[in-house]
C-alpha cells in the first residue's frame, strides 16, 4: 500500500511538472535540430532515439525508435513499434519518413546512437535484417514486453557495431529475443540474464552493471559515470555511445551492399 501511494504521488508530480495533460492531437511533433535533413547531409546515417511516452505512461517509461537514411536518399526511414496496431490486427512495426528527431507528443527525444558516412552505409543492411527478423511482428504487450523498446533492443542486439544502450526506463528492453533467459547485451559488449524481462542482471562494458526487478532497472554506468534508476533513467554524466564514430568503423564488419531477404 505504501509503495502504491508513493507511485501515485510520483505520477501526480510528473504530471504537474511535465504537463502531459495536453491533447495528443495538438502535441508538438516538431524536429529539435539533432538530425540533419537529407538536403543538409547526403551521407548514410543510422540513429537511435528515445523519448518519454505520451500520457501517464510518460511518468514511468520511454518510447524508442531507430532511423536510417541511405546515401543520397531524399528522406529518412524511421522504424518503431505501435501498440495500437496490434489491437487492429495489423503488423506492429511502423515505417515512416518523418524527421527522426521529432518530439514524441511534446517530449524531447534523446539521441543514443549516431553513425554517419561509409560506416553507416555498411551498417544499414544489418539494421534492416534485424527489423525483418524481429520475432514479434504482430504482438505487443506494454509490460513487461514485447513492446516498442523490445523491438529497438532487438535491433541493437542484432546490429554489429551499434555500441549503445537504451536507458533504464525503457521498460521492455530486458525482454531478450524470443524470451530466452540468456543473451548478449544491446551494445554487444556484455551478457544478460533475464526472466521474461521481469527479473535479471546485466554486465557489459557499455551497460555497466544493471539489476532488473519486476521490469524496473537499477544500475551503475562506469564508462560514463551515472546511476541508473527506473522512471528517472539516469543521474550523472550524459549517456552517449561507447565508441566515437571513428572507433565504430574499426569494429563494424564490412558486408555486401545487398542482403538476401526471405521470400514472403
Amino acid at each position: 500500500m505504501r509503495f502504491k501511494t508513493m507511485l501515485i504521488s510520483t505520477m501526480l508530480l510528473f504530471k504537474t511538472t511535465t504537463g502531459w495533460s495536453q491533447d495528443w492531437r495538438t502535441a508538438d511533433r516538431s524536429s529539435v535540430g539533432i538530425a540533419p535533413t537529407a538536403a543538409q547531409d547526403s551521407r548514410a546515417i543510422v540513429q537511435v532515439y528515445s523519448a518519454r511516452t505520451y500520457g501517464w505512461k510518460g511518468n514511468l517509461a520511454v518510447h524508442s525508435w531507430v532511423a536510417i537514411k541511405e546515401k543520397n536518399a531524399s528522406h529518412y526511414s524511421v522504424y518503431e513499434v505501435m501498440g495500437y496496431y496490434a489491437d487492429q490486427g495489423i503488423p506492429v512495426i511502423r515505417e515512416t519518413h518523418r524527421m527522426p528527431d521529432q518530439r514524441w507528443f511534446g517530449n524531447d527525444p534523446t539521441l543514443h546512437f549516431d553513425l554517419r558516412g561509409e560506416e553507416a552505409e555498411a551498417m544499414i543492411p544489418h539494421v534492416l535484417k534485424a527489423i525483418e527478423t524481429y520475432p514479434y511482428p504482430n504482438s505487443y504487450r506494454i509490460y513487461p514486453g514485447p513492446n516498442s523498446n523490445t523491438f529497438v533492443s532487438w535491433v541493437m542486439r542484432n546490429t554489429p557495431g551499434m555500441y549503445a544502450t537504451l536507458p533504464a526506463n525503457a521498460i521492455g528492453k530486458d525482454w531478450i529475443g524470443k524470451g530466452q533467459p540468456l543473451g548478449i547485451t544491446e551494445s554487444g559488449t556484455g551478457v544478460q540474464v533475464s526472466l521474461f524481462g521481469l527479473l535479471g542482471a546485466t554486465v557489459g562494458l557499455a551497460e555497466g552493471l544493471e539489476v532488473n526487478i519486476l521490469g524496473m532497472s537499477f544500475g551503475v554506468d562506469f564508462a560514463r559515470p551515472a546511476i541508473k534508476l527506473p522512471f528517472v533513467g539516469r543521474l550523472g554524466f550524459k549517456d552517449r555511445q561507447l565508441f566515437a564514430p571513428e572507433d565504430v568503423a574499426s569494429h563494424t564488419p564490412q558486408i555486401p551492399a545487398q542482403v538476401e531477404t526471405k521470400e514472403n
